[in-house]
C-alpha cells in the first residue's frame, strides 16, 4: 500500500439491511476498519450494507465510491448520502465489472442472490488471474453464510477453494485484506 486510499476494497452485502438488524452495524464496522487502515471502499452505492459500509468509512474521513445502476434501479434516486464519488453503470454486469476492476480486494458480508453473484465473480476473477500468471486479488467471506456454498462449489466445479478466505468476523476479514495488500 503506497498511501491513504490508493487501494479500495469492494464490500458486498444485502441491500435490504437496516440499522439495528446487526448486519447493518457489521457493515459500518467494516467501513470504519478499512478506512482506519488507509483503504477506500467501493460498494453498489445504494442502501443496506452498501450504505452502512459507506457510512462507516465516511465517519472517519475514508474514501467512499458507489457504483450505481440508475437504469436498472430507476426507483432508487441516486446513491447513498455518504458517497464521495458515484459512478453510474449502464447494467448490472457493467456495475459488477467496475466494482471488481476498481478494487484491490473483496469482502463479502451477509446477502442474497446479488451478493452471491458478486462473490462468484470475485472468485472467478481471482481464479482466472492465478491461472494467467497474475496475483489474484484477495476474496474474503465473513460468517458461515457463504462457507457451505463456497465449499460445495469448489468440490462440484473442481476449483480452488483456497482463493476464498473465510472469517468468523469483520475485524479478522479486514485484517487479512490489509495484510494481503501490504504484502502485495
Amino acid at each position: 500500500m503506497t498511501g491513504p486510499f490508493d487501494d479500495v476494497v469492494a464490500v458486498f452485502g444485502a441491500s435490504g439491511s437496516v440499522p439495528g438488524d446487526g448486519r447493518y452495524e457489521e457493515g459500518e464496522r467494516c467501513g470504519r476498519l478499512l478506512a482506519s487502515a488507509g483503504l477506500g471502499v467501493i460498494t453498489g452505492g445504494y442502501g443496506g450494507i452498501m450504505e452502512a459500509v459507506s457510512k462507516g468509512a465516511s465517519s472517519i474521513g475514508g474514501r467512499v465510491i458507489g457504483v450505481t445502476a440508475p437504469t436498472v434501479f430507476p426507483q432508487r434516486s441516486g446513491g447513498n448520502r455518504y458517497l464521495d464519488e458515484e459512478i453510474p453503470a449502464t447494467s448490472l454486469t457493467d456495475r459488477l465489472h467496475v466494482l471488481i476492476e476498481r478494487s484491490s480486494a473483496s469482502i463479502i458480508l451477509s446477502g442474497s442472490l446479488g451478493t452471491a453473484t458478486e462473490l462468484m465473480v470475485a472468485w472467478n476473477v481471482a481464479f482466472v488471474t492465478g491461472i494467467s500468471g497474475g496475483t489474484p486479488k484477495p476474496v474474503a467471506i465473513v460468517g458461515s453464510e457463504w462457507s457451505q456454498v463456497v465449499s460445495d462449489l469448489a468440490v462440484r466445479l473442481e476449483t480452488d477453494r483456497s482463493l476464498v478466505s473465510e472469517f468468523s468476523d469483520v475485524p479478522s476479514a479486514v485484517d487479512h485484506v490489509v495484510r494481503a495488500l501490504r504484502v502485495g
